[in-house]
């Protein structure tokens, strides 16, 4: 996939070519990208397990070649010159996307797999387990979503023999006004969003609890994180910060799925998301507070050394 990124870039570089609204080789640049980051982070997961390693190695295997197959298959159509996703024009491209769909479903069991080995797995760390189960959980839904981009438009449905099934954006037509970089739509909502947050939470949550860590591992110097020192306020933190991703992850489907794009959101997306906001501060403030039943309790105060005797004291005793 690293090598995969730098040929991509340089088509990106010397190759002028747009599909759908994009530069050709757009598509397999941000696919290998975030190829390496999310295998990268299962690696790392795969290597907490005690236990079941075999297991967890043919389950990584499969995504590494899964994965492979489906970067070959998009590189292909880029070459040829045409959509790799949804394409159905003709019985070649119509073969290459069935392909491409099962070498998906493939990709997504063997990640299922690895998400059931860590839910069995013992951890010591407590934060560090609640944080690789639940985003290992947050990225399947998250990959899910991509199921939902092959069910076809209401247009293609009115079509006989329409060459693409399915679409990214919904209420507007794939390659419209997009933002820049990522190519997500900005007059319709776009599946993509959330597809791409909830896959990436296998990066994003560890990152989190990485902080917490570093900050508590210096927090003899750092007076305001005193409290992180505590395993159970670390492990509340996790908790909550995997709450809010998982919400927002909600949040954001159900604001595409409506057909509202990214940046602009209606009142109740802002509702969803103000109240998101609020019940993650409040939980991070409890956090904070509460005491912890397995932290360090006061020493308790010395007895007061009884007053010296006297020799005449001594000699009455």
């Amino acid at each position: 996939m690293g090598a995969l990124a730098l040929v991509s870039a340089v088509g990106l570089a010397v190759d002028d070519r747009i599909l759908v609204g994009a530069p050709i080789w757009a598509k397999p640049f941000k696919f290998s990208v975030s190829f390496v980051a999310y295998a990268l982070s299962l690696a790392w997961m795969l290597s907490l397990l005690p236990r079941g390693r075999r297991t967890g190695w043919w389950a990584g295997t499969v995504v590494a070649v899964a994965s492979a197959v489906e970067m070959v298959l998009i590189t292909l159509q880029v070459v040829r010159g045409t959509q790799s996703h949804f394409n159905q024009a003709t019985p070649f491209d119509n073969a290459v996307f069935q392909i491409m769909g099962g070498t998906v479903v493939v990709l997504w069991l063997g990640a299922l797999v690895i998400a059931l080995l860590l839910l069995r797995a013992r951890i010591l760390d407590r934060a560090t387990a609640r944080v690789v189960r639940l985003s290992s959980l947050i990225a399947l839904a998250g990959a899910a979503v991509g199921f939902l981009m092959v069910r076809p438009t209401p247009e293609q449905l009115a079509s006989d023999d329409p060459p693409i099934v399915g679409a990214h954006s919904v209420g507007v037509p794939d390659g419209g006004p997009s933002m820049p970089v990522t190519g997500w739509a900005t007059t319709g909502g776009d599946l993509r969003v959330a597809h791409f947050f909830g896959m990436h939470a296998l990066q994003l949550l560890p990152l989190v609890l990485l902080a917490l860590t570093t900050l508590a591992a210096r927090s003899p110097r750092l007076t305001r994180f005193a409290r992180l020192a505590d395993e159970r306020v670390r492990l509340h933190l996790a908790l909550t910060a995997s709450a809010v991703y998982a919400a927002v992850f909600v949040l954001l489907t159900w604001q595409a799925l409506r057909g509202q794009a990214l940046l602009a959101p209606d009142g109740a997306t802002l509702a969803g998301a103000g109240a998101i906001a609020l019940l993650g501060a409040a939980a991070t403030a409890f956090s904070f507070r509460r005491t912890s039943p397995g932290g360090p309790s006061p020493s308790p105060t010395p007895p007061s050394p009884a007053p010296p005797t006297t020799p005449t004291e001594e000699f009455s005793a």
